[in-house]
């Protein structure tokens, strides 16, 4: 019996990757989707690519620090091991749900795009130093697109993008599930930044209004 159930869950998981490939296939074969798939992609990369020069340049210039009364209520505490774990566990399972369906796919990598300009934007407009007590946020896999692995960015407030990044997924997610999780991450991830003093609370708010309207957008660039 065990035997059988093993052979049925095989498959069951060949069929499920047939009907990925073919959905995949489908979708390729759509012009529209080609041509947003390659475009987002170039942009994608340029963004990636310019990513250490912005942020180095926002580093080095001066703001203002804003009086935050949330703040000066709860005391510093490093908490990057589990801000870690939230945001990159949250991005592995909706890499996932994008290798499973196209559409969605389009519909994340838009919003993807459209976040990281929409954040370049903002930090630009309001420049700011960084709040008292700031302990660096430790994230290696993040802090590769700053430009190294020791490379800590101080001035990348508002909006908070490890937030927004959380917030976006939930947004973009249809499965109640799923949502459910997206969003547990979302508060957890911007009560974090808050008690490692990473970000003005008005950065997390912030995250949560504006990445909505950040959705609003991709969801009609996705459409194909």
């Amino acid at each position: 019996m065990p035997i059988l159930l093993y052979f049925c869950r095989m498959e069951d998981q060949q069929t499920m990757n047939r009907t990925i490939a073919i959905a995949w296939r489908e979708a390729w074969a759509n012009r529209k989707f080609r041509i947003k798939t390659i475009i987002g992609s170039i942009v994608f990369l340029g963004i990636l690519i310019s990513f250490p020069y912005f942020f180095g340049l926002i580093e080095q210039r001066e703001g203002i620090v804003l009086n935050d009364p949330i703040l000066t209520l709860v005391p510093a505490v490093d908490v990057s091991a589990l801000t870690f774990i939230f945001i990159w566990s949250m991005i592995a399972y909706f890499l996932f749900r994008c290798i499973q369906n196209p559409s969605f796919f389009m519909l994340g990598f838009c919003c993807m795009i459209l976040l990281f300009l929409s954040r370049m934007i903002t930090i630009s407009l309001f420049p700011l130093n960084p709040p008292d007590g700031l302990i660096p946020l430790i994230d290696p896999v993040s802090n590769l697109f700053y430009g190294g692995p020791r490379v800590f960015m101080t001035k990348d407030l508002f909006y908070s993008g490890h937030t927004s990044t959380q917030f976006m997924i939930f947004l973009c997610f249809s499965k109640r599930r799923d949502k459910g999780l997206a969003l547990l991450s979302s508060v957890v991830v911007g009560i974090l930044v808050l008690v490692q003093h990473v970000h003005y609370s008005i950065d997390v708010v912030g995250a949560f209004l504006l990445t909505y309207f950040v959705y609003l957008l991709g969801r009609r660039i996705a459409d194909y």
